[in-house]
């Protein structure tokens, strides 16, 4: 079955960085584009970034454009978001997400701006900013 662990949040101080990443299994990794999504205390999903199956196109929120990174690493099963300048507005329990096959890109994340489906999320790892 798809699993997808998340790893790296912790509590850090406005302006320092993070690193998360997420470990996927049972299915083929390298097939499917992927997703960060988070959530805030009393809000809804934001989906933060995405990236495409070959890792070659990424896209953005415009709140983190320049502050985050995403890539994968399709030998490791592994995506990573290299989070920078952190925010208090970026406290949040973050997602990794399984987007679309690569074969129904239109549908995805990148295109929609949209949270993938959440069938297929990580359990979240959490991330505050805070002095």
């Amino acid at each position: 079955q798809v699993q997808l662990v998340e790893s790296g949040g912790g509590l850090v101080q406005p302006g320092g960085s993070l690193r998360l990443s997420c470990v996927s299994s049972g299915f083929t990794f390298s097939d499917y584009y992927m997703s960060w999504v988070r959530q805030a205390p009393g809000m809804g999903p934001e989906w933060v970034s995405g990236i495409t199956n070959s890792g070659m196109a990424t896209r953005y929120t415009d709140t983190v454009k320049g502050r985050f990174t995403i890539s994968r690493d399709n030998a490791k099963n592994t995506l990573y978001l290299q989070m920078n300048s952190l925010l208090p507005g970026d406290t949040a329990l973050y997602y990794c997400a399984r987007d679309t096959h690569y074969q129904d890109y239109l549908s995805s994340s990148i295109y929609t701006g949209a949270p993938p489906d959440d069938n297929y999320w990580g359990q979240g790892t959490q991330v505050t900013v805070s002095s």
